[in-house]
């Protein structure tokens, strides 16, 4: 068995990948992973120092470049000699600096193929009959080890696993899972991705050794979304901020005219207590029918992200840098004191509960924006008195 799954890889050309953001490249595709050396120098160490841990725990937010290490990695590991081959002559290898491999090397060109019949790729299905992932990662995609094991047992060197992600796991796929790492096959290594490690069981992360990735500041922002083919550099601080230091989120607002969109979200609430409410219906209205189900999906996380922003100023952490024309005066204005900011962030709480309820139960979309903004604006005017 190889990385590429059960599927032919004519299908998997076809079918969008559970473990890619939309519009981004492949993290099996992105050679250089920015922003986060500290995560690999803690690799490097381990491994020239020979500590080298079976199951290594890659956490942090969404989209900061998680899955682009366990690629560098994983793909490091298998063109790296075992320590009992020795080096071309017998001797140990020297410590390396890098993780780094040529595109043209064998290992990166079949790993980009899913092709490396060392290394085993786990994620959500794609169901060819519902065209859709599934919603977990099930217990027979977990087992698949176990054939990878042994067909690749023969090729001699290490094996890597790459599971995308861990949080997606069902229970039973978890047990399967633990199985493994409670008695790992010999040169054998395990890369677990995880955005929310708590979700994990206690056992499962006790095993794994962890790398911690952070949120990525502007500059480093900035160089991975132009490695991605984004020409970002004017509105690096800005997306930087909407992003949360995420490469992933920061692609989709720059997909999907996500600046644009919060822009329009800041001179609507500029006209609070006294709501616009045509440009409200406009914001609304654009936001129905399935051709717009993306630009839903971000205007319902960019009003959270508002809010957010409105608390964290009125409690004395005002954002650095503005994500939108007149954003500073508009928090100052909205969110004059810690009173204010208790308000804010307690209806953050509630919206964000009720756009979670309303995709649950497919309601009206225009009904739920219409509805989160009259109660921002009910909110604005209580505070205003």
């Amino acid at each position: 068995m190889s990385s590429r799954s059960s599927q032919s890889l004519g299908e998997m050309a076809m079918a969008p990948e559970a473990d890619c953001a939309p519009g981004a490249p492949h993290p099996r595709q992105t050679s250089t992973l920015f922003g986060q050396a500290h995560a690999e120098e803690n690799f490097l160490d381990a491994f020239n120092s020979h500590r080298m841990h079976h199951a290594w725990l890659i956490t942090g937010p969404r989209g900061v470049g998680k899955a682009t290490l366990a690629w560098r990695i994983a793909r490091f590991l298998l063109a790296q000699p075992v320590e009992d081959e020795g080096g071309l002559f017998g001797d140990t290898p020297p410590p390396t600096d890098s993780l780094d491999l040529g595109h043209e090397h064998p290992v990166y060109r079949r790993s980009a193929q899913l092709a490396e019949p060392r290394l085993c790729l786990i994620r959500r299905e794609w169901d060819a009959k519902k065209s859709r992932h599934g919603s977990v990662i099930t217990v027979e995609e977990v087992r698949k080890l176990n054939s990878f094991f042994h067909m690749s047992a023969a090729d001699g060197g290490r094996r890597v696993v790459i599971v995308d992600s861990a949080d997606e796991m069902n229970v039973s796929a978890a047990n399967a899972l633990l199985k493994t790492l409670e008695e790992p096959p010999k040169d054998a290594f395990l890369l677990l991705i995880s955005h929310q490690p708590s979700r994990l069981l206690p056992t499962i992360r006790s095993r794994c050794r962890e790398l911690r990735l952070g949120p990525l500041q502007p500059a480093d922002l900035a160089q991975a979304l132009d490695a991605a083919g984004f020409d970002a550099a004017e509105q690096s601080d800005a997306l930087a901020e909407l992003s949360a230091g995420s490469v992933g989120e920061a692609l989709r607002l720059t997909n999907l005219g996500g600046l644009d969109v919060y822009r329009d979200l800041v001179e609507l609430f500029s006209t609070l207590p006294r709501l616009d409410r045509a440009r409200a219906l406009k914001l609304a209205e654009g936001c129905v029918g399935a051709a717009n189900t993306d630009r839903y999906d971000l205007t319902l996380g960019l009003i959270d992200r508002f809010l957010t922003r409105l608390a964290r100023a009125g409690a004395g952490r005002p954002p650095i840098v503005e994500a939108a024309p007149g954003e500073a005066a508009l928090l100052t204005r909205l969110a004059p004191d810690s009173f204010a900011a208790r308000d804010w962030a307690v209806l953050q709480q509630e919206l964000s509960a009720r756009a979670q309820h309303a995709r649950a139960v497919n309601l009206d979309p225009a009904a739920l924006i219409l509805d989160m903004v009259f109660k921002i604006n009910d909110t604005a005017s209580r505070i205003a008195r």
